[in-house]
């Protein structure tokens, strides 16, 4: 088989679980159509941190420290449940406040605020437990017995590139004129939606069993 033949199917299944709706890409919409472009694109950049260092993570043994640590991912369910429980109440506050902030979509937040952004991006994704099980299932699809040593390198570039051009098409997206218009007129519509969306998650991260 080619290295082309290896990749293929990971990355096929890396861009359908990474574009589907999650709590990274509800906060991305949310950020570009609320602060703009320049904001949303510092959440990515943390978020893609947060999914390489899972990366990294999963290629030195991840699964092996999960399956020896059994309370590990139990651990990081529980923190990941109740992080997303504060951004469901940050959402619920927002959708409940009339007005909203009134950013250009091009100029975002103060600069002092990217940061802010930056870190929560790192925390949203290293929370994640499906950013955890995603990449410890990519790698096992990568690691496998008779598989070229050079598919590796090229298997987590890819991945890389995927995540940059899927997340950052949400952020241009999500911050374009139109969509912000739109955002103006249902947005505490969105923020409520949000707000359920991310209260379910959460909940379901802290009563999953196992």
């Amino acid at each position: 088989m080619t290295a082309l033949q290896y990749l293929l199917p990971i990355w096929s299944a890396y861009i359908l679980v990474t574009a589907s709706p999650g709590p990274s890409t509800m906060a991305i919409m949310g950020t570009a159509m609320a602060y703009g472009r320049r904001s949303a694109f510092a959440l990515v950049a943390g978020i893609l941190t947060g999914s390489m260092t899972w990366a990294m993570l999963a290629a030195a043994g991840l699964a092996a420290v999960l399956a020896t640590y059994a309370n590990a991912m139990s651990v990081i369910r529980i923190v990941g449940g109740m992080y997303l429980l504060f951004l469901a109440y940050a959402s619920a506050k927002s959708a409940l406040t009339a007005g909203g902030p009134k950013i250009a979509p091009s100029r975002g937040i103060e600069p002092t605020r990217y940061g802010t952004m930056y870190r929560k991006g790192v925390f949203l994704h290293l929370s994640n437990p499906k950013a955890i099980l995603t990449w410890v299932s990519i790698m096992s699809l990568g690691v496998q017995p008779g598989v070229p040593p050079h598919v590796f390198p090229l298997m987590l570039a890819g991945s890389l590139l995927l995540s940059i051009l899927i997340f950052s098409g949400y952020a241009v997206l999500f911050s374009s004129a139109p969509m912000i218009s739109a955002y103006r007129r249902v947005r505490r519509w969105f923020e409520g939606a949000v707000a359920v969306f991310f209260a379910y998650a959460g909940l379901h991260l802290l009563l999953a069993k196992g």
